[in-house]
């Protein structure tokens, strides 16, 4: 049954990324959509995680189905993979560097400061 609802939160997860890329980011030749995505979701995992799961009593099928279903799939490595390939191929060495750079870093410091909210939210 966890499958059905991982599976479904997933679907809904798909969607919204890519609603996000066609809407904001459909005619860049820098992967903004996927970084911004991937951060946003670094930042949303840390959050729902250390307070969200702990403040809100869901059930462990639900909480599985949001961190993995939805956020692993709205969250895309093989997407960043793909692009940081076709930038190096085009030639676009440095910015394939930069987005590289950008994810990692900017993905830890994203989950770090969804961490940290919780912490500040928790305290009052």
């Amino acid at each position: 049954m966890i499958y059905l609802w991982v599976g479904c939160a997933g679907m809904f997860g798909a969607m919204l990324r890519y609603l996000i890329g066609i809407s904001f980011f459909a005619d860049s030749r820098f992967p903004w959509a996927t970084l911004t995505i991937n951060l946003l979701g670094s930042f949303l995992l840390a959050w729902l995680t250390s307070y969200v799961f702990k403040k809100v009593r869901l059930s462990p099928h639900l909480s599985t189905a949001i961190g993995t279903g939805f956020v692993g799939s709205f969250t895309t490595f093989s997407t960043l993979s793909v692009e940081t390939i076709s930038l190096f191929q085009d030639g676009h060495n440095f910015l394939a560097m930069v987005y590289v750079l950008v994810s990692l870093l900017g993905g830890l410091t994203m989950s770090h400061l969804g961490f940290k909210v919780s912490k500040e939210v928790q305290k009052s």
